[in-house]
């Protein structure tokens, strides 16, 4: 990846945290740990990696995208904000009762979202029969998920590994957002899913594990999944729940909750400090 390309996702990645927080301060309530954790990730596939278009969301061959931990929509809001999907100003919106933006991602009333979503293991579900609907009417298009490491607990996500495998899904890239910590603490203390990588294996997907911050490692990743046959491809990336403002970072208690006034301002002030670095 050049100096270039690098420092434009930097700039944009700290542009969607600045977003997250924005709507989660405003709204008195959201997800910002789990949402900081996956900016990098999303802000990647907007702007680097699918093929979509902000003036024709609902365009047939676009890539389609799938948030399976839907209580994290302030990440994906703010890309698609970002992108030009809709106004920026309107993440101030975030959960009142008379926007779009709820706390959950809405495909009947957001331009950019493919799939409502937030009941945990059901988005990467409708990621399959998307990949696989693009299978049997030989479309192009690529389907993406990012799914939580605390969701990999559900059954349901198992099943749908199961179907991707079987149906040699290689037109399916799902990325796992872990971050160790789900609402009751430590995910190998609530319920250890691990090893995530040795699983997906047998369940028969390809598995790269990256650091997820990283943006030359997620580019790597990327391209590498597009390179996969015959079976879909699981990005395991190790984040930091919080990641980008210093007293969420890696702290169970901000997976939903709000920050005050004054925390809402420290947030702002590191990000545009880091901004100001690049």
């Amino acid at each position: 990846m050049d100096s270039v390309k690098l420092q434009e996702l930097k700039k944009t990645a700290a542009e969607v945290r600045l977003g997250i927080v924005e709507e989660v301060f405003n709204a008195a309530s959201g997800h910002p740990g789990g949402s900081l954790s996956v900016a990098d990730i999303i802000t990647y596939l907007y702007f680097a990696e699918m093929n979509v278009d902000p003036k024709n969301p609902a365009w047939d061959d676009r890539d389609r995208f799938v948030l399976s931990k839907g209580h994290t929509c302030p990440a994906l809001y703010a890309a698609l904000a970002e992108k030009g999907f809709f106004p920026k100003e309107d993440l101030k919106t975030f959960r009142r009762i008379d926007s779009y933006l709820q706390g959950h991602p809405d495909k009947k009333h957001i331009p950019g979202i493919d799939m409502s979503s937030g009941s945990l293991g059901q988005g990467i579900s409708a990621a399959c029969g998307m990949a696989l609907a693009g299978k049997i009417q030989n479309k192009d298009y690529r389907v993406y998920t990012v799914l939580g490491d605390g969701e990999s607990q559900e059954g349901q996500v198992w099943e749908a590994a199961m179907f991707a495998a079987h149906y040699k899904l290689d037109n399916l890239c799902a990325v796992l957002d872990f971050n160790g910590l789900q609402i009751d603490g430590k995910i190998t203390e609530v319920m250890n899913p691990t090893p995530l990588d040795e699983k997906f294996k047998a369940f028969g997907w390809h598995v790269i594990c990256i650091n997820g911050h990283d943006f030359e490692e997620i580019e790597a990743a990327f391209n590498e999944a597009k390179t996969v046959k015959g079976k879909p491809t699981l990005i395991l990336a190790a984040t930091t729940k919080g990641k980008g403002v210093s007293y969420m970072e890696d702290k169970a208690g901000w997976h939903g909750k709000a920050p005050n006034a004054e925390e809402y301002a420290q947030a702002v002030e590191e990000l545009n400090a880091y901004k100001a670095t690049l």
